[in-house]
């Protein structure tokens, strides 16, 4: 394990897994919950999360982003520290909802058709959002070229990329974490 993997594991593990009695995004309980934010925002381990997304990041990738909120951390540290490595990455995010003022739209940031995009997100369960911001990419006129997560909880993102023709990657798992798939 490389000492940046090393040093975001031990800090998820630290600060941003929670034990105890939750209501997840998809309505079910778990005795588990990552708030892995509190790891991708916290400026010990911010670069080394950044690092370790780039290493996965395809060569051809233009863009990086996805839906808010789950998506920005992630989204920002990177393409600044792709910035930093001489690496431009565009950084945008994808809005829950159709902006009815200003240019409009559902894309914020730097996104151009034509970009070849990798979806983010912070922690996913069943994939449905990253999948979400990949078809509003991909109506933009983009080709999304990997799906990637910091954390995959639940186990099932995989096979649901892979039925739309995605690939989809993440950083931990969660028996990295020392817990079993949540799956959907």
């Amino acid at each position: 394990m490389s000492d940046a993997r090393a040093r975001v594991l031990e800090h998820l593990l630290g600060h941003s897994v929670r034990r105890g009695d939750f209501v997840l995004k998809s309505g079910r309980r778990s005795s588990w919950f990552i708030d892995s934010k509190q790891t991708i925002c916290a400026p010990e381990v911010m670069v080394d999360v950044a690092s370790l997304l780039l290493e996965r990041i395809p060569a051809d990738a233009s863009a990086i982003g996805g839906l808010t909120m789950g998506a920005d951390g992630a989204t920002f540290i990177t393409a600044g520290v792709a910035a930093t490595r001489g690496r431009m990455l565009r950084a945008f995010s994808v809005r829950k909802e159709v902006k009815d003022h200003g240019a409009g739209g559902r894309i914020a940031g730097a996104l151009r058709p034509g970009d070849h995009v990798v979806i983010t997100e912070d922690t996913v369960t069943r994939g449905t959002s990253l999948l979400e911001a990949a078809n509003v990419v991909r109506d933009f006129g983009c080709e999304v070229v990997l799906l990637l997560a910091v954390v995959d909880r639940g186990g099932t993102a995989k096979a649901m990329a892979a039925a739309q023709g995605l690939t989809f990657d993440a950083l931990f798992s969660a028996e990295d974490l020392g817990f079993t798939y949540e799956g959907a």
